[in-house]
This record gives structure tokens, sequence and C-alpha cells, in this order.
């Protein structure tokens, strides 16, 4: 998938946002989507590198103590 695609998702879905919203005001967007987005990318992500999280760290662009950090921020690791 393209970054165009997932751009086109993304977007597909922020406008569903707020047509669900009915008119009502939104509160704190950036924090709701950054964490929909950051959790299933991460169970993705490490799924595909087969449980290796240095691998998997390396995908993502970041440094295996910050994915440790968000997978215990997302309860995805104990």
């Amino acid at each position: 998938m393209s970054r165009l695609a997932i751009d086109d998702c993304v977007r597909a879905s922020v406008e569903q946002y707020f047509k669900d919203l009915h008119g009502a005001q939104p509160v704190a967007l950036h924090e709701i989507f950054i964490a929909a987005a950051e959790r299933p990318l991460l169970e993705v992500v490490l799924r595909q590198a087969e449980g290796n999280q240095s691998k998997a760290a390396a995908w993502l662009g970041i440094n295996r103590n910050t994915l440790r950090r968000k997978l215990l921020d997302h309860k995805l690791t104990e």
C-alpha cells in the first residue's frame, strides 16, 4: 500500500468521525487518532517481525526502548 493509499484511509476515517459527531465539537482529536492508529500499527509490525522487537523497531524507525515503552503503554506486553 502506498503512502497515498494510507493517507486516503486516514482521511476517510477522519471524515467519518466528523459525520458521526453530528455537529458536536470534537475534543483531543490528535490524541484520539494517534492512539487509534498506533496500537494496530504496533500489533501488525510486531507480528510481521515474528515478535522480534529489534526488527520491529528498525522497521518503525524508532529506538527499541521506545518500542518497548509504547508496547507497555498499549498493554501489548508485560
